[in-house]
């Protein structure tokens, strides 16, 4: 089997999330940095549009959003699950909470004044201000909390976190039933971004049974990664000879073959047009051709995203 190829930069928090799955199965991974803002050509040729990070890359194919990562990884390298019997269905609600609500009150709260110089240490002014342009557009349709907001609701969730940790055995060594589980990697990498900012961690000084919680998910470490430039990872899409099985399950409101475009429904909304090759009720797969990359399948949630006849074909 081929080394995956993860696409990140390292202070994204859902690319710390990859990360640490990759660790917990005790892989060997292929490492490509990648910029933190647009432009970005060569995530561009693997992608057709799509620009959140990290995206998962195994020769021409390419898997969008950390759900459908964790999904692809789980499948792939069974042990330990991510979705153990018995608290796969809490896992996964718990883990789109993490997500998105509880993702939504860290990154505001980290990145107030007393935490941007440390999240963002060593980019000029100019750096700074590119980022924010980069960004505005990225997540125009969020309400986005002021600090004052996100400082409650912060504490509000980490003081839940800490109560459900202690509702159970104290011994636990995770989140449900003292498994590990995608809940569990959901919650610590907003953890993770919040510890770039140390004047700001002190916000877990009433928790610690959440700090525990975290150092252990911390012991996890990355894996086994290995360097690779992305002009590298472009040659491999374009001389992989394969892809990954797709079928388009019938009754699903489209055809193999049918002009659609993708589009997460949530922020970073920005289109990929393809045909579709692959579609279930877990994951859309368009095929495209990119110049440089050739013919590459690119896979999405079915979940949050959103599929639509493409009429420019």
């Amino acid at each position: 089997m081929d080394d995956f190829i993860l696409h990140h930069y390292p202070n994204s928090p859902f690319s710390e999330k990859a990360r640490l799955i990759l660790g917990a199965k005790k892989l060997a991974w292929r490492s490509v940095h990648i910029p933190s803002i647009m432009p970005k050509p060569d995530v561009i040729a693997l992608t057709g549009g799509y620009r959140r990070t990290p995206i998962l890359q195994r020769g021409a194919d390419v898997w969008c959003d950390t759900a459908l990562i964790a999904r692809l990884l789980d499948r792939e390298v069974p042990e330990p699950p991510l979705y153990p019997a018995g608290i796969a269905g809490t896992a996964q609600m718990l883990a789109q909470w993490a997500d998105s609500t509880l993702f939504w009150a860290i990154i505001p709260y980290t990145l107030q004044p007393a935490g941007i110089g440390h999240v963002m240490a060593g980019v000029p002014p100019e750096g700074l201000k590119a980022f924010a342009i980069d960004r505005a557009p990225f997540t125009a349709n969020l309400l986005r909390q002021t600090v004052a907001d996100a400082s409650v609701a912060l504490e509000h969730y980490l003081g839940w976190l800490e109560a459900h940790l202690a509702d159970s055995d104290p011994g636990r060594g995770y989140l449900l039933r003292g498994q590990l589980s995608i809940a569990d990697f959901s919650v610590a990498h907003c953890l993770w971004f919040l510890h770039l900012a140390p004047p700001l961690v002190a916000i877990l000084e009433p928790f610690p049974r959440l700090r525990a919680w975290y150092e252990r998910m911390q012991a996890i470490g990355h894996g086994r990664p290995t360097k690779m430039r992305s002009e590298e990872a472009i040659e491999i899409a374009a001389t992989s000879a394969s892809f990954a099985p797709t079928v388009v399950e019938p009754g699903l409101g489209f055809a193999a073959g049918d002009g659609v475009t993708v589009t997460p429904i949530d922020y970073g909304r920005d289109p990929v047009a393809g045909a579709l090759v692959g579609l279930d009720r877990t994951e859309v797969v368009i095929e495209r051709v990119d110049e440089r990359a050739g013919r590459v399948h690119v896979h999405f949630p079915r979940l949050l995203f959103q599929i639509r006849k493409d009429k420019t074909t």
